[in-house]
């Protein structure tokens, strides 16, 4: 394959197997009468991104989330072309692992999020709360050059299953749009899609310009 072309199929391996891990989880979830709890579905979600990001991040910088490729390409990490087709193809792979998900388990329809808990104003700001926490992780860990990054996948798996221990139960504890997009695009059904890409994009933009122009360049003067 192209040298060029491998951060992309990167980028879609990696939100593909994490997407179809973090589904799963909820469709295994909600066939087994609960079996694996919040905890569970949590840890699903935490382990599968740390592998992810130990697999990749030396590839493409292990995305694997929209909202994280436009963060780093509002803070000028990354060129607009190449976060374009980072994001096509994360949202390929998420949409891929969602039809495995409905094949294995015909539960695609049940991975979507949706806003029940809270309103659609406070689901988006708890995304954004969310994301935010994560990102911050990210740019502290894998972006950050004096960061010791081998340790980058344990850091941003944990606090991604932290956060999901918090956010599930209010607003799906999304905080990647790709999460949200493929089980939506194989069931057809887009109630609320706009909340889990606005929230977690704010979150993730306003993270990364804080690393960006408070963290880093405070210790550059």
């Amino acid at each position: 394959m192209n040298r060029e072309a491998t951060p992309y199929l990167a980028e879609f391996l990696g939100t593909f197997g994490f997407v179809f891990i973090a589904a799963s989880s909820i469709a295994v979830n909600n066939a087994t009468d609960n079996s694996l709890g919040l905890a569970g579905i949590a840890l699903a979600n935490g382990l599968g991104l740390i592998a992810f990001v130990y697999a990749f991040s030396h590839v493409s910088g292990a995305h694997f989330n929209p909202a994280i490729t436009i963060s780093l390409w509002v803070t000028k990490k990354i060129e607009g072309s190449v976060a374009a087709v980072y994001i096509i193809c994360q949202l390929l792979g998420a949409i891929l692992a969602a039809a495995l998900v409905e094949g294995f388990f015909g539960g695609a329809y049940q991975t979507i999020p949706r806003v029940i808990t809270l309103d659609v104003f406070p689901t988006i700001l708890l995304e954004a709360f969310l994301t935010f926490f994560l990102v911050l992780v990210f740019y502290g860990t894998l972006v950050d050059r004096r960061s010791h990054t081998s340790h980058g996948g344990l850091a941003i798996g944990l606090v991604f299953a932290a956060l999901v221990l918090i956010g599930y139960e209010l607003t799906g504890g999304v905080m990647n749009p790709a999460k949200a997009f493929g089980p939506a695009f194989i069931a057809n059904f887009w109630n609320d899609q706009l909340v889990y890409w606005i929230g977690p994009i704010v979150g993730a933009v306003a993270a990364g310009l804080l690393y960006e122009y408070g963290v880093l360049r405070s210790k550059e003067d």
